[in-house]
């Protein structure tokens, strides 16, 4: 697996079911974004404690809230109306690319962030994404359970 957070990403996301999945997640309140970087951290054996859910859920909430969401909501409401407006529809796809480099960008945070804690020391996936799903996993344990076969994965 790639030692950077968003190839990680990319190449996690591109593995059978891992889309749906997140989708469902997120459908249920769970930022994505967090998951994954609880998967990527989880697979570098990075240990999960209560101050570092803290930490990244204070970095990515205001972030996912006030740019992805926003533009998600926007991208969501056109989807519609851009079946039969060609300009909307080019209009959309920008706002759906504006929307990945929020998602890539608030990724680039949360490796920031984690940049100096040490690998190695742990086997907390499970610990790192039933942490950050919170009720969205909960109502979700098939979904996650998806997204925790597939980071396990070589």
């Amino acid at each position: 697996m790639p030692s950077d957070l968003w190839s990680f990403t990319l190449n996690l996301y591109a593995r059978a079911g891992v889309e749906q999945a997140c989708l469902r997640l997120q459908a249920s309140g769970a930022n994505v974004c967090t998951l994954l970087c609880g998967a990527w951290l989880g697979r570098r054996g990075v240990e999960c404690d209560a101050d570092r859910l803290r930490e990244i859920r204070q970095l990515a909430t205001p972030w996912h809230d006030e740019v992805v969401q926003p533009l998600r909501a926007l991208r969501t409401r056109w989807r519609t109306a851009a079946v039969n407006d060609p300009e909307l529809a080019i209009l959309r796809e920008q706002v759906k690319g504006l929307e990945l480099e929020a998602e890539r960008e608030l990724l680039a945070r949360l490796e920031a962030l984690t940049q100096g804690w040490s690998e190695g020391v742990a086997q907390d996936l499970t610990a790192w994404l039933d942490g950050l799903a919170a009720e969205a996993g909960q109502q979700n344990r098939d979904a996650l359970q998806v997204l925790r076969v597939a980071a396990n994965q070589p």
